[in-house]
């Protein structure tokens, strides 16, 4: 079938096998042409592995250092002539190129807030991974979490806490900037988005790991943040959202004491501002981003999640000595987008930007490209008007 864009919202309905092949091959690329990560990791279990920062942390793991992976993600295979998610193209796009590498890599499919998805993996490290995984990356965005233990189901929230906030916003369907008000969130959804995005999980699957031993000496582990600039804080640093990164802090320093018997460490890295499907779900943000990309393009020190990525494991995490990290503990690889010159920039811009300057002071054209290719489209060299099997498995 021919397959083009439909999107609704903040989401496309629609995915294009090809061009998540494509795309995910772009990446691994540029990875390949970066020098090697020496002393990087040899077998990784990537959480929440299909999109985003967790792919491209997996792609860094095996084609930066060689690294065996076993990648843990929930997406929706193609059923009844139906596209498969772009999480399912991916996944099974890098398996290919893994393989043809010569890497090991396999995918679980399912519920990664469940014991019996933990217990799946455990097995896979057990008898395919020499027994062992020196790196736990954790990087799950999701919109709800059933609870393994009570059976509860909790749901994530995206409110400011305390009043509520205005702010504008880019309507990318109309190209218009439009105003939101979103009403503080209660205590039951701040509690639930804790539950849902907090640090809870990330401590379960380490305790799950350490239980059965599949551990390694020197075991690192990461799970990702953001921040961003002040005019954004009401809704991510100082709302739901914020509670529960500030969760994943604390189970940071509640894992590194599980993992001081292995010599283990956890980091949480703050990350830039990208456009990813978590993104472009959160009022106002998209916004900040195309107008933190022009102002970055123009600097010439733009990233993608892949260079993000890359940067991490290279120039931080597997660096060749101590990690470097912030008053917080906090690895800042949003040390860029941060930069005084490049926040002054946006500061100055921001009251300017309307309806009418979306072009002038946003790189609007830049974030559609980049949405659009999360799904598989606008992918140089794919021929969109071919016909395409969207009923891909993994082999």
């Amino acid at each position: 079938m021919i397959v083009k864009p439909r999107i609704k919202g903040f989401i496309c309905i629609t995915a294009h096998p090809t061009g998540c092949a494509a795309n995910v091959k772009e990446q691994i690329d540029y990875v390949k042409s970066q020098p090697s990560i020496d002393d990087g990791p040899k077998n990784v279990l990537v959480v929440g592995a299909s999109q985003g920062y967790g792919l491209a942390s997996r792609i860094s793991a095996a084609f930066g250092s060689g690294a065996n992976t076993l990648g843990v993600f929930f997406e929706r295979p193609s059923e009844r002539g139906r596209c498969a998610s772009s999480g399912w193209y991916n996944s099974v796009a890098f398996e290919k190129e893994a393989k043809a590498a010569g890497l090991y890599a396999k995918s679980l499919n399912g519920d990664a807030f469940s014991d019996e998805l933990k217990a799946q993996a455990i097995e896979r490290i057990k008898e395919d991974m020499d027994g062992k995984i020196d790196l736990l990356v954790y990087s799950i965005g999701a919109p709800r979490r059933t609870d393994p233990k009570t059976g509860e189901v909790y749901k994530s929230a995206i409110k400011p806490i305390g009043s509520a906030f205005s702010n504008k916003y880019l309507d990318t369907d109309k190209k218009t900037i439009q105003v939101a008000t979103l009403e503080p969130g209660t205590e039951e959804e701040i509690q639930g988005t804790v539950k849902v995005m907090g640090g809870e999980d990330w401590e379960l699957w380490i305790d799950a790991l350490t239980e059965a031993g599949v551990l390694a000496e020197g075991f690192k582990t990461v799970a990702y943040d953001y921040i961003g600039p002040q005019f954004t804080w009401p809704i991510y640093k100082d709302g739901a959202l914020g509670q529960a990164k500030l969760d994943v802090r604390r189970a940071k320093a509640a894992i590194n004491e599980k993992i001081a018997s292995v010599s283990g460490k956890a980091f949480v890295s703050v990350n830039k501002a990208l456009v990813t499907q978590s993104s472009s779900a959160i009022p106002g943000v998209n916004l900040y981003i195309t107008a933190l990309y022009k102002v970055m393009k123009e600097k010439g020190n733009h990233e993608g999640c892949i260079e993000q990525m890359y940067r991490l494991f290279s120039d931080r995490l597997y660096n060749g000595g101590e990690v470097p990290v912030d008053a917080l503990d906090l690895i800042r690889l949003d040390d860029w987008e941060m930069l005084p010159e490049i926040q002054d920039e946006i500061s100055e811009a921001w009251p300017k930007i309307e309806t009418d300057t979306i072009d002038q002071y946003t790189d609007f054209e830049g974030y559609q490209e980049e949405f659009l290719k999360l799904f598989g489209f606008g992918v140089d060299g794919v021929d969109y008007e071919a016909d395409v099997e969207v009923a891909i498995d993994f082999e």
